[in-house]
């Protein structure tokens, strides 16, 4: 049971903080930055981002930097039967306008890792408000900002989204911790306007946005700020009703929203619990439990609600990258139960999120494996490089990122090589398991084809090209 130790209105004001002091939360936000691009770098020229979110959103901020609507040659691969256009509309497939703020970026950097320090800029940004914060509100604590920014920003969820490419959700996390602390700070007008930004990073988020409105106007103390929780609150649930019955779908080629039918059912309701329970209990752990003795906490409910609902089982699971949305509300919660009282030593998150952080990708860090080059990570970089800019390539899942900067990239799989316009390179990947047995596959389709040969193979990378020369 969400609860309140004490009532809003009897909050005292926090002290400013002092100049010297916000060095500590900035610090911390620029360690974690370099320790998350340095992973992320590493992790994709080792050959270990994949098309599939990574090459997928490359393509997207590429269309916006050349001035067009996002679409992805590598999303066809799984688009709705029927289709057989060259590239998918996002679109119609996720509402996520927010990623045009990396076209100039990418327009100056063509290459697919912007997005990836990007990611951990965003990261980073709302670590640091996360410790700002803390600063603010635990004046007499005084490393809070530190302690807490450094847990926010190693916690499991922030750590999952830093090791799987990059996704649309990171850009949630600097608006809902600054959203989160403008309501702490009992500025409702502009945490509101802080709320409504989430409309534009993903479909799912209007029904965050939607409960913050409805904890506005509850905590409200005159009519301007009712007013404005209430216009949030009924204005973000029109937003994101009109984007899943209008916007997505007249973008998709089949006109419907493809993730409507994985949500509900019996399946994705009452099956996984003991999975599900996992996911809650970690989210608790790295808060003490004092997560529920804030009205933040109502925040973490429309995510955990859809996903728990959803027919994937990956859904359920702790170790994904939408659970980064829920650690910035998660942490602003528990600045606000022990502001109110609530006693719990520092130690406590930091603790837990040190525990955990082994088992996360970033962990490998320390590893001497992560820094060396393999056989198939130099035969893989060998094999990209032969391939010429601006031709047609179908390429393995995990090959895909490395040519979308430069090429026009589909996805390897059967029966979509002869797809006009026809592809005149494949690069292959045999140890790829995406989709399954794809790579070979094609393997059998060329291998009765006279118009492709062989290029170059080595240790399980294959370069083939159509035509002679």
């Amino acid at each position: 049971m969400i609860t309140n130790l004490v009532p809003a209105a009897q909050v005292p004001r926090a002290p400013a903080v002092a100049p010297h002091r916000r060095t500590g939360p900035a610090l911390v936000a620029a360690v974690l930055f370099v320790l998350h691009c340095a992973f992320a770098l590493r992790h994709h020229a080792r050959f270990r981002t994949t098309g599939y979110d990574l090459g997928i959103f490359g393509q997207a901020v590429r269309s916006w930097a050349e001035g067009r609507l996002p679409a992805s040659e590598i999303r066809t691969a799984t688009a709705p039967a029927g289709f057989e256009g060259e590239a998918l509309p996002l679109l119609g497939d996720h509402f996520h306008p927010v990623l045009a703020l990396l076209g100039p970026v990418y327009r100056l950097v063509p290459q697919v890792e912007v997005l990836l320090v990007a990611q951990a800029a965003l990261v980073s940004a709302a670590v640091y408000v996360t410790g700002r914060t803390a600063q603010r509100h635990l004046p007499g604590r005084p490393h809070a900002g530190v302690v807490l920014g450094a847990a926010c920003g190693l916690a499991w969820g922030v750590q999952t989204l830093v090791g799987f490419d990059f996704h649309e959700v990171a850009f949630a996390l600097p608006p809902l911790a600054l959203a989160c602390r403008a309501y702490l700070d009992g500025r409702l007008r502009a945490a509101a306007w802080w709320a409504v930004g989430l409309l534009l990073v993903k479909e799912d988020l209007g029904a965050t946005a939607a409960v913050f409105g409805l904890l506005i106007a509850h905590r409200a103390r005159g009519r301007r700020e009712r007013r404005t929780g209430w216009l949030l609150a009924g204005g973000s649930a029109l937003a994101a009703l009109f984007v899943l019955k209008v916007v997505i779908p007249a973008f998709a080629p089949d006109g419907r929203y493809l993730y409507a039918e994985r949500v509900g059912g019996a399946y994705g309701l009452l099956d996984g619990w003991s999975v599900k329970v996992l996911t809650v209990l970690a989210l608790l752990a790295v808060t003490g439990g004092l997560v529920v003795r804030s009205p933040l906490a109502w925040l973490l409910v429309p995510t955990l609600a859809w996903r728990f609902v959803s027919s994937v089982p990956s859904h359920w699971e702790p170790g994904l990258h939408y659970s980064a949305v829920l650690v910035p509300v998660a942490f602003a919660a528990l600045v606000d139960a022990l502001r109110r009282g609530a006693r719990l030593p520092l130690a406590v998150p930091l603790g837990v999120v040190l525990l955990l952080l082994p088992l996360q990708p970033t962990a490998q860090l320390a590893t001497p494996g992560f820094w060396r080059e393999g056989q198939r990570e130099a035969a893989a970089r060998t094999a990209v490089g032969l391939v010429p800019d601006g031709v047609r390539v179908a390429a393995s899942n995990t090959l895909s990122p490395h040519l979308a900067d430069r090429a026009v990239v589909r996805l390897a799989a059967p029966g979509l090589l002869d797809r006009a316009p026809a592809v005149e390179w494949l690069v292959l990947d045999r140890a790829d398991g995406f989709p399954a047995g794809a790579t070979e596959g094609v393997l059998r389709e060329v291998a009765v084809d006279p118009s492709w040969r062989v290029v170059r193979e080595e240790a399980g990378i294959v370069l083939l090209r159509r035509g002679r020369g």
